[in-house]
């Protein structure tokens, strides 16, 4: 009886990748969670990796961003003191060598990492030092240039935003390349942290806010406005301004002509085309949104008036395609790495398996996220040529009998 043979996805694994939304206490493997608990006598739910690793999904896996954000109670446990912090760091900038991250913007909340008697500079000091040493390690070892860097999360529902903002000005030496607002977005509009918002602009320390995953519209015009942010985090509930129209009310000049008048389309409304228009990043994690029902489902995108949305429960049915396809610029990210048991590689898989994508998508994926990130333009440059390069030789490689290159 002959099996079918399991698909070979190593092409995807060893794509060139950049990741530009990924939580430090979303990222802490099962192990070392273990092995800090027991020095420090945290209590934890599972006393294995592999049963703590189901923990931390299942309770993840709840429809509930509340929930969900619960699970982070255990991570910021073990990152309290300073030679924790810089295990963790540097066992992360690992985690991006192993997936194909050539530059990781790697963002976490200084403030919750001060109960062992650390400043906020001695933490961020910390990461520092563990980038630093993970980026070593995968550089000699294992012949995986890494570029880690910091961006720096004031907690909505504190008010330390200001200081936050501050710290991440002082550290452009330590590789701290952006400033955002995290925690509970619903009812904490980047609006009420104006002052620390001002401070980064004023001191052109870039923005990138979550805004769009557990709150719509509101949310991500005030982190347009006040915040004046480069990019949105998740930003997938921009799809509540889209609406769906049938040709005879969209465009009748167009049924004068032949169109079919009961053609439906879709119709952008104005955020969601200025974001369209100026092409605003939109930092989307697929797997995270499916476990805390951030995102509408395709089937009910645009059809529903003043009703609450179907919410997307399996991937064909998250809008990530949808936003890809009309002309955002899309970016594709893990979110946390431990909560969602996923990585750009597995998210690229699942592109690859559900929508098709192949080699050209993923091609223009990795350079919006070049596009988007917070590097030098002398550094993105240089990171495209090397996207370029590898892209034209596995295009050869594939057709060895034509002389294809990849984005040409």
């Amino acid at each position: 009886m002959s099996q079918t043979a399991t698909p070979s996805y190593k092409w995807i694994e060893q794509l060139p990748k950049v990741c530009l939304h990924d939580h430090l206490d979303g990222g802490v493997s099962p192990q070392t969670i273990i092995d800090i608990s027991q020095e420090i006598g945290h209590e934890l739910p599972a006393d294995n990796a592999e049963d703590l690793k189901k923990w931390f999904e299942e309770a993840a896996d709840s429809r509930s961003l509340v929930r969900y954000l619960e699970t982070f109670e255990h991570t910021v446990a073990v990152m309290q003191r300073r030679e924790d912090l810089v295990r963790v760091a540097a066992e992360h900038v690992l985690e991006l060598a192993f997936d194909g991250v050539l530059y990781g913007e790697v963002r976490w909340a200084p403030e919750q990492h001060l109960q062992a008697g650390l400043s906020l500079q001695d933490a961020v000091e910390a990461v520092a030092e563990g980038f630093a040493q993970g980026a070593a390690v995968a550089r000699d070892r294992m012949g995986k240039p890494v570029m880690p860097r910091q961006i720096l999360c004031a907690m909505r529902q504190n008010n330390n935003s200001l200081e936050i903002a501050k710290l991440a000005v002082a550290n452009r030496g330590l590789g701290v390349v952006g400033f955002d607002l995290a925690g509970p977005e619903k009812g904490f509009l980047p609006a009420q942290h104006q002052e620390a918002l001002d401070y980064a602009v004023k001191h052109y320390m870039p923005i990138t806010l979550h805004a769009g995953e557990a709150d719509s519209l509101e949310s991500i015009a005030s982190a347009i406005h006040e915040g004046r942010a480069l990019r949105l985090g998740h930003g997938v509930q921009i799809t509540d301004d889209f609406s769906i129209l049938k040709i005879a009310e969209a465009s009748p000049e167009a049924v004068e002509q032949g169109a079919d008048p009961d053609q439906e389309v879709m119709k952008l409304g104005l955020l969601s085309a200025w974001i369209k228009d100026r092409q605003i990043p939109l930092e989307v994690c697929p797997c995270s949104n499916l476990q805390t029902d951030a995102a509408a489902s395709t089937t009910s995108i645009g059809r529903v008036n003043g009703g609450e949305q179907e919410r997307a429960r399996a991937y064909a049915q998250h809008p990530v395609d949808l936003l890809y396809r009309s002309g955002f610029a899309v970016t594709i990210n893990p979110d946390n790495r431990l909560m969602s048991n996923t990585s750009v590689t597995s998210e690229f898989i699942k592109l690859h398996e559900t929508f098709r994508y192949d080699w050209p998508e993923f091609f223009e994926l990795t350079m919006n996220a070049v596009d988007a990130s917070f590097m030098q333009i002398e550094q993105k440059r240089s990171l495209k040529q090397i996207l370029q390069d590898y892209y034209n030789e596995f295009v050869a490689a594939q057709n060895p009998q034509e002389d294809s290159k990849a984005g040409e």
